[in-house]
């Protein structure tokens, strides 16, 4: 009969097929990584950036033609493009008054469009030989003046959900309890990250409550995704979370440039993970009234809810697993006793 090894004998040398399955493990890793991160930034460009022309049909036309990369709408007047702005339909606009061509942006929107906009408008007075100015309507505060704290919060966002799901799965073992313990990290999470934004790093300076329910809507979504793939799919969810997430949610979350800036349909995908939808949403709650975030928010109440209903699949799943083998092991046990008081 074969001896099971004992704690005390030497490890098995693992065969040269694993080790070398490893390495190309890892390296395909490496690669997979440094593509999902480096790539969309690698190709950004404009790709359809809705902008606004002031000007008449004539040179709207002109100008929508020679304007690759972007989607122009024209406008009767500055007021009618700067609601515009406002509503967020577009991100910024250029005014043609005579040979001057000046530029209405909303850096707070997006600092690359906005000096792409400020760009365009001072190329197209120079063939004029007018002039170009450029007035920025809504912009980050002078603490964070190119937002750099949003735009390194993707990552954050990702990783907070992912790891906050892993430990309330780690240290708490009720279901309830664990539906509990998500909402309370939701809830702090959303204060506290947007505090650091808002009063350490400066990049908010919109009403304190409001944008932290909008990054609690957000943590909350990320939390509960994890959460609901882990309990129903186990090894695998994890790495389904961390590839849309991590891989793909942070680099295609448009949130240090634009969405119309990366290659298409990335940005547009990058909006429908929580992510891009978080960053987008906080910047609308923020910057513009809540103009704009409709659609953000509908993405994550997706994910909080369909991760919801993923966990409670799975709970319940597991414990009708738990009660046919407890039923197998009634039935064998009381077998057992049966052929016992038998003989």
């Amino acid at each position: 009969m074969a001896m099971l090894p004992s704690p005390g004998d030497a490890p098995t040398t693992p065969s040269p097929r694993t080790i070398i399955g490893l390495i190309v493990g890892v390296a395909a890793l490496l690669a997979a990584m440094v593509t999902a991160f480096a790539l969309p930034a690698a190709n950004s460009a404009p790709h359809d950036v809705p902008i606004g022309v002031v000007a008449s049909s004539t040179q709207a036309d002109r100008m929508s033609q020679q304007l690759n990369g972007f989607d122009v709408t024209r406008y009767d007047d500055a007021d009618a493009a700067q609601d515009a702005i406002e509503q967020r339909d577009i991100y910024g606009a250029l005014i043609v008054d005579g040979q001057d061509v000046n530029a209405m942006v909303a850096s707070a929107a997006s600092p690359a469009v906005a000096t792409a906009i400020s760009t365009i408008a001072a190329n197209v007075a120079g063939t004029t030989g007018g002039s170009s100015q450029t007035v920025d309507i809504r912009s980050f505060p002078p603490d964070d003046p190119r937002g750099a704290g949003l735009a390194a919060g993707a990552l954050p966002l990702a990783l907070g959900g992912w790891i906050s799901a892993m430990v309330i799965m780690l240290l708490i073992h009720t279901p309830g309890s664990r539906i509990l313990a998500a909402l309370g990290v939701s809830v702090v999470g959303g204060l506290v990250l947007v505090a650091t934004l808002t009063y350490v790093i400066g990049t908010f300076d919109g009403s304190y409550w409001v944008t932290s329910v909008a990054a609690m809507l957000g943590i909350a979504a990320t939390c509960f995704a994890v959460l609901g793939l882990r309990e129903l799919l186990g090894g695998a969810g994890l790495a389904i979370a961390a590839i849309l997430l991590i891989f793909l949610g942070n680099p295609l979350s448009g949130l240090a440039s634009a969405p119309e800036m990366l290659p298409t349909p990335w940005g547009y995908i990058g909006q429908l993970l929580p992510p891009g939808a978080t960053g987008t949403m906080l910047r609308d709650v923020a910057f513009f009234n809540g103009n704009g975030a409709m659609h953000s928010i509908l993405v994550l109440l997706c994910w909080l809810l369909g991760g919801l209903a993923l966990y409670l699949l799975g709970v319940w799943r597991n414990r009708r697993s738990n009660e046919v083998d407890e039923d197998e092991i009634h039935i064998g046990r009381h077998a057992v006793d049966e052929a016992t008081a038998t003989t």
